[in-house]
């Protein structure tokens, strides 16, 4: 059960990044000509957007894997997988007219991702590393 709960924590965490990053994304081409008057021109960097995106992609297999062996659901690591490649693709193929577009949507669907692995987690009950056979013939 400790296990399980660790993991919801880290949807939390997860659901959080993956926010922040598809804000980042979807508001930085607004802000960009204030981020120097701000006195935050550091998200300006590209190992920011990178930084996020290890963060994101490590929590993300971390949570989600580790989940999915408790209630066997794949939706999450399909949202997962889904969000993930629109990140990419975005981040390294796509111009920059297009990557503002699918970058937020990559992070809003990796935190879909990890809100249906939270919900799923959280409706799980069974503490499966105490399971006993229930016909005792079986061993």
């Amino acid at each position: 059960m400790k296990k399980l709960k660790s993991s919801v924590n880290l949807d939390k965490i997860g659901i959080s990044a993956s926010v922040l990053c598809a804000i980042h994304c979807a508001f930085l081409p607004i802000l960009i000509t204030m981020l120097p008057l701000l006195g935050i021109g550091f998200l300006l960097k590209g190992w920011t957007e990178s930084l996020m995106i290890i963060l994101s992609i490590l929590i993300a297999g971390v949570s989600i894997g580790s989940s999915y062996k408790i209630h066997q659901k794949c939706l999450p690591l399909v949202l997962l997988m889904i969000g993930l490649v629109l990140i990419l693709v975005a981040h390294l193929f796509l111009p920059e007219n297009l990557e503002h577009i699918v970058l937020p949507a990559g992070g809003l669907t990796v935190a879909t991702a990890h809100y249906f692995n939270w919900s799923y987690a959280g409706k799980c009950s069974v503490n499966h590393t105490d399971t006993v056979s229930v016909n005792p013939s079986v061993k």
